[in-house]
């Protein structure tokens, strides 16, 4: 099992270096526009003074050509990878105050760390972007195109623009599991509560839609019960990813309903959190040597991580050994394996 994973890896590395040596042949999109949590957050939250949710110091960064930028990582992001296999530069944070003039016209990331499908997902945080107002900042920007492109110029840009989402894994580390803050727990079950995300979830894919974007990449929560900080004895919290396989099936349900319903639109549904249970089960066979702790973030509790790194904090040397950074984001080399796999099992490029 371990070869043939082993082998399977290795095909995997070929068909991504092959991407990156003809960048040209993948350049179908005209931009991508990402909507998120910390997982895919470049940056936009450090922008607010405020905001407890934010990764802009070392040492986040360390190993990023910007140094810390708000990414939730050591180097790149997933979505940093996700743009360079369809032949786009780095997106920039739509807080920034670059991203406007000709540094929009490749895409723009508004996700937000800590932020949820649900407005109140986050609140303890103070200032994260939900959802909706990630999706309210995607108008701007139309707004800003519609100044610079011409008629249907504009139509034509945005009908072939990828559509990045990553979103619900918070609705439930940060609002559902958080009885004491939050009301959610105590008026929903966990179906009731999946399907109150589901339904918010399919209505804001179509406010997106409404806005001229036909190309949708949506990609199912994450298991958050493997998470460093949730581990515990080498095993995930089947509590928690019960909760999140109970959002994904609704999810798909979701996808496939938009399919049906919507046939001048591409809907790319991506198993991530099989993926990603796959790459946490066989961590060994994809060269990483720590799977249950992160590179930073101290030697506390049980599983022996913290949810982040401290402020110059020396993280460990060997990172790319590591798949995870901190306590619930993974490292450079575990989100550019997961983009590769992502790219392996999708067809959103062709």
């Amino acid at each position: 099992m371990m070869m043939r994973i082993a082998f399977l890896w290795i095909l995997i590395i070929a068909a991504s270096l092959a991407l990156e040596a003809n960048g040209d042949a993948t350049k179908k999109y005209t931009a991508m526009y990402v909507f998120g949590d910390s997982l895919t957050d470049a940056g936009n939250n450090k922008y607010f003074i405020d905001s407890k949710a934010k990764a802009d110091y070392l040492p986040y960064g360390i190993d990023f050509s910007g140094g810390p930028t708000g990414r939730f990582s050591n180097g790149k992001i997933l979505v940093d990878f996700i743009a360079e296999m369809v032949g786009l530069p780095l997106l920039p944070s739509y807080a920034d105050v670059v991203a406007k003039g000709d540094s929009i016209l490749f895409g723009v990331n508004y996700a937000s760390a800590g932020s949820g499908i649900l407005r109140d997902t986050g609140y303890l945080f103070v200032r994260v972007i939900p959802f909706e107002e990630q999706i309210n900042n995607l108008r701007k920007t139309v707004g800003q195109l519609r100044v610079q492109l011409h008629g249907n110029e504009v139509s034509r840009y945005l009908a072939n623009a990828l559509v990045f989402v990553d979103m619900g894994a918070n609705d439930y580390l940060n609002n559902y599991f958080r009885a004491k803050y939050y009301l959610s727990s105590h008026i929903y079950n966990l179906e009731q509560f999946a399907d109150l995300l589901a339904n918010l979830y399919r209505k804001h894919i179509l406010e997106i839609q409404r806005l001229g974007l036909r190309k949708f990449l949506i990609l199912e929560a994450s298991p958050i019960g493997c998470n460093p900080i949730r581990v515990h004895n080498m095993k995930c919290n089947a509590t928690l990813n019960h909760a999140i396989a109970m959002f994904n099936t609704r999810l798909k349900s979701v996808v496939h309903d938009l399919r049906s319903n919507h046939p001048g639109s591409a809907f790319t549904y991506v198993p991530t959190s099989q993926l990603f249970q796959s790459l946490f089960d066989n961590a060994e066979a994809y060269g990483f040597k720590v799977k249950d702790s992160g590179c930073c973030g101290g030697r506390e509790g049980s599983n022996g991580t913290k949810p982040m790194c401290f402020k110059n904090t020396v993280p460990c040397r060997n990172r790319n050994e590591y798949l995870f950074w901190d306590g619930a984001h993974p490292t450079e080399a575990g989100n550019r394996i997961l983009a590769a796999l992502i790219h392996n099992t999708t067809s959103f490029y062709l």
